[in-house]
């Protein structure tokens, strides 16, 4: 294509769903970044509460409040926390590399079409 050239609708078209998919890409990024986040301060929390004695009070944050709790009720409410939050990484870690494959695939094709100047096929 020229520089005079307008850009055909349809390659217009390939490209919006390209950018489109790296968007997906990237908040899909940064929800799995935000989950291992999570996973890491529940580690944590667990080594700590696990030096605890039985007998010590903990307490837990709810809001801006510090409510008074078991270790065991913390150490379960913690594992169940991670556990789901290592579930929903697996899941995000599925849907990126969907995308990433996705968007290879459409970068090859808006290579092919601008090269031969042709419609994609229907």
């Amino acid at each position: 294509m020229s520089s005079g050239q307008q850009m055909p609708p349809w390659l217009q078209e390939q490209i919006m769903k390209l950018q489109q998919a790296q968007q997906n890409l990237q908040s899909i990024m940064a929800q799995k970044q935000q989950l291992e986040m999570e996973q890491i301060e529940s580690d944590r929390a667990l080594e700590e509460l696990k030096k605890v004695a039985d007998a010590d009070p903990v307490y837990k944050h709810a809001g801006s409040l510090l409510i008074k709790s078991t270790k065991t009720a913390l150490i379960a409410e913690l594992e169940e926390k991670k556990e789901l939050a290592n579930t929903r990484v697996t899941v995000l870690a599925k849907q990126e590399a969907r995308i990433k494959e996705s968007i290879k695939e459409q970068e090859i094709k808006i290579n092919e079409m601008m090269h031969s100047g042709q419609k994609p096929p229907p």
